[in-house]
């Protein structure tokens, strides 16, 4: 009898038991995992605008607290004084604006050729030496203020100067530049020095070292860099350049920065834009004979 009594209680917890428990969802109504962490379809995006403050660019800069900029030795803009220290219109320019902006100048050599893909890898974070604006360049990087005018110049040496007087002159002469610059681009884009023998050379001073040797007959660089470094009273005394001769229309040279960095470009302009206010821009132009070239 205690036995069935038993058996019958066990019974009646197990029904009452089941009774309470929760009915399941229906199958369509419970979100699967994938469901669940979808956004609604409407939601705005979390990626922040190109060319917005949020880019992060400068916020990166300013964290490690210096600006990282790619340059090459190109007198006058940054080169190695007599006590092997560098100086130049770019770095002192860059100097300025670093310490209007609270952080530290570091100058970094580079391959001129792979500028890009340092800028992009952010082995730097700038380029600031000479650079080019140009229409290709700008899909793969952003730009600040044009600050200096520019054009490709031919040197060559004096004792060439009733051999070389214009571009059809030079279609069976050998020719250098720098590889990547806008020298090398003058030359394949005209027709006449495009048939002459060229060889790339890894910077702007190898041109000039190039043609004084005589290894090759004409240099094409640029002419802010030919100005400085050419004629009476310099170390290329016996080069000139072909007169009343620009390969290219007006060039103009810019700071370059990683691309979509917008708020970097907008920190660099405003104080830019400072020193030229103050007059800055202008001594310092003066100063390495850039006055006529000078942009702002």
């Amino acid at each position: 009898m205690k036995k069935l009594i038993a058996i019958l209680l066990a019974a009646l917890m197990l029904i009452a038991v089941a009774a309470c428990a929760p009915e399941p969802a229906p199958a369509e109504d419970v979100p699967s995992a994938d469901q669940a962490s979808d956004e609604p379809a409407d939601a705005p995006s979390e990626e922040p605008a190109e060319g917005s403050e949020a880019d992060g660019d400068w916020d990166y800069i300013a964290e490690k607290g210096e600006l990282v900029i790619g340059i090459t030795y190109y007198q006058p803009m940054n080169y190695l004084d007599e006590n092997n220290e560098l100086t130049g219109f770019e770095t002192e320019f860059a100097q300025a604006v670093c310490e209007k902006l609270g952080v530290k100048a570091t100058f970094q050599v580079i391959d001129w050729e792979l500028k890009e893909t340092e800028l992009a890898a952010k082995n730097i974070d700038v380029i600031w030496n000479g650079l080019t604006v140009t229409e290709e360049r700008k899909q793969n990087m952003e730009f600040s203020v044009n600050y200096m005018a520019n054009a490709q110049v031919c040197v060559i040496q004096s004792a060439n100067a009733d051999k070389f007087t214009d571009t059809a002159s030079m279609a069976d002469a050998t020719m250098c530049a720098e590889k990547g610059s806008a020298g090398e681009s003058a030359i394949a884009d005209n027709a006449d020095l495009s048939k002459a023998s060229y060889t790339a050379m890894p910077a702007q001073s190898d041109v000039l070292l190039e043609v004084k040797s005589g290894t090759t007959e004409i240099g094409v660089l640029d002419r802010v860099m030919a100005g400085a470094s050419i004629g009476e009273g310099t170390d290329y005394s016996d080069l000139m350049m072909v007169p009343d001769l620009e390969l290219t229309e007006a060039e103009f040279y810019a700071i370059g920065a990683r691309k979509g960095a917008v708020s970097t470009i907008d920190k660099l302009n405003a104080a830019i834009q400072e020193l030229a206010d103050e007059g800055f821009m202008a001594e310092l132009a003066a100063k390495y004979g850039l006055t006529d070239s000078l942009a702002l």
